[in-house]
């Protein structure tokens, strides 16, 4: 018996790490999205503030984070305040392996830290969601202030409600991987910054109408997808915690099938939407369309069969392209359609879960969604208020014109590309 645990517990550790660095990957595939989506001269600027947010969200989900949202205690809503995490320790061998069968369950199943690299790669998921939707006219610095609130103390404390065992989890209330405690949380705060922030200059023209502004690199935004379509994977696979038998990884290849047939289904299904309301075929709403399947299909991805995950992810596909379109008439300008893939669509996905897991209800999944939107829109909205009297979070006019790759980075990504429209104005 000590053999076989030893084999199990060493087999859901490795497996545990490999899905959470699939989910590591998934930075780079924000950063190429968003790269893609934004214009040539913001470039620089907003793959800083892609390294930079993982960098932050690691470190501030090491000293408070995760002692937040899987505390030793607390009354539901608040969790007690523990940080002794950022002193290291593990799982004690012996003890692990002295645990006999009907106990392996209770939580020792794999690696301490492997628990803490998987879940710290999450938050950084959430805070990328707010990278793109504010693009193009944030200050840097404000930027990185709020993630470190936002990954420190805002995302774990709803975190805690669900996944830390908090009043959500009593409830009833079912998120399988993070549709709402990741994707609606990061969207809600990206909201919140965007209503302070406001559009872009010229986005909006005084006679009601909506300027397109293309991205500089469409193929840069495709891989961006492919590479967030892949880290997918970890991100739901990984959220089944172990495959060290058979009816786990049975379990775990459910959800990587069903993952990938969301993400087919919202492609497919945000083209043919683009194509009956603007008559073209436009990639750009095919690639958030595979976003929204993938966002979609996270709140639970096991229950459905293949078709239904198809499915959940097609109606996905077609709100996230209208959601697009709403925002704009409303004039809340986000570059990437962030908000809409994964606010709108993690609505959409805490909301369909009834339709296949006959655990969860409506009622308790409104409850969770609502509850997640208010205290991340309301306490996110707080801080980029602070943030905006006392540092500023909009760049000048004139930052904004040239470029914020200049002005808060001090240099371009495409320096040849600008020395050559130089030369030709």
């Amino acid at each position: 018996m000590e053999g076989i645990l030893d084999l199990r517990y060493a087999l859901d550790t490795f497996y545990f790490l490999v899905m959470g660095a699939f989910v590591m990957w998934m930075a780079a595939g924000f950063a190429m999205l968003e790269a893609g989506l934004v214009r040539a001269k913001n470039t620089a600027e907003i793959l800083t503030k892609n390294i930079v947010l993982y960098a932050i969200a690691c470190i501030m989900y090491m000293l408070m984070g995760y002692n937040l949202m899987y505390p030793d205690g607390g009354s539901g809503f608040f969790p007690s305040i523990d940080l002794s995490f950022m002193f290291g320790g593990d799982n004690d061998p012996a003890a692990v392996l002295a645990q006999g069968s009907d106990e392996w369950y209770d939580g020792d199943y794999y690696s301490g830290m492997s628990d803490f690299f998987f879940q710290v790669v999450f938050v950084a998921t959430a805070m990328s969601i707010v990278s793109g939707a504010v693009a193009e006219r944030m200050k840097l610095w404000a930027f990185l202030a709020f993630a470190v609130v936002m990954t420190g103390f805002i995302y774990p404390i709803q975190g805690y409600w669900k996944w830390g065992g908090g009043w959500l989890d009593a409830l009833g209330f079912s998120d399988f991987a993070g549709s709402g405690v990741v994707h609606l949380c990061g969207a809600s705060a990206a909201l919140a910054g965007v209503l302070l922030l406001g559009a872009r200059k010229g986005k909006y023209l005084p006679d009601g109408k909506i300027k397109p502004i293309p991205g500089a690199n469409l193929p840069l935004a495709t891989l961006g997808t492919f590479i967030l379509w892949m880290g997918w994977f970890g991100f739901n696979g990984g959220s089944e915690l172990i495959v060290s038998n058979v009816g786990e990884a049975n379990a775990v290849a459910a959800v990587f099938v069903n993952t990938n047939a969301a993400a087919a289904g919202g492609v497919v299904a945000a083209l043919v939407t683009a194509q009956i309301l603007f008559g073209k075929a436009d990639l750009t709403m095919a690639l958030n369309g595979a976003l929204a399947g993938l966002v979609a299909i996270t709140a639970e991805p096991l229950a459905p069969t293949p078709l239904w995950a198809t499915l959940i992810g097609a109606v996905g596909g077609v709100l996230v392209v209208f959601s697009i379109i709403g925002l704009d008439k409303l004039k809340i300008d986000d570059p990437v359609g962030a908000i809409s893939v994964h606010g709108m669509v993690g609505m959409w996905g805490l909301l369909a879960v009834p339709l296949t897991n006959s655990d969860a209800s409506f009622v308790s999944q409104l409850i969770g969604l609502v509850s997640i939107f208010a205290w991340t829109a309301i306490v996110s909205g707080l801080v980029w208020f602070v943030l905006k009297v006392t540092m500023g979070i909009r760049v000048s006019e004139e930052e904004e014109y040239e470029g914020v790759d200049i002005g808060e980075c001090g240099l371009e990504a495409y320096p040849e590309f600008g020395a050559r429209s130089q030369a030709n104005g």
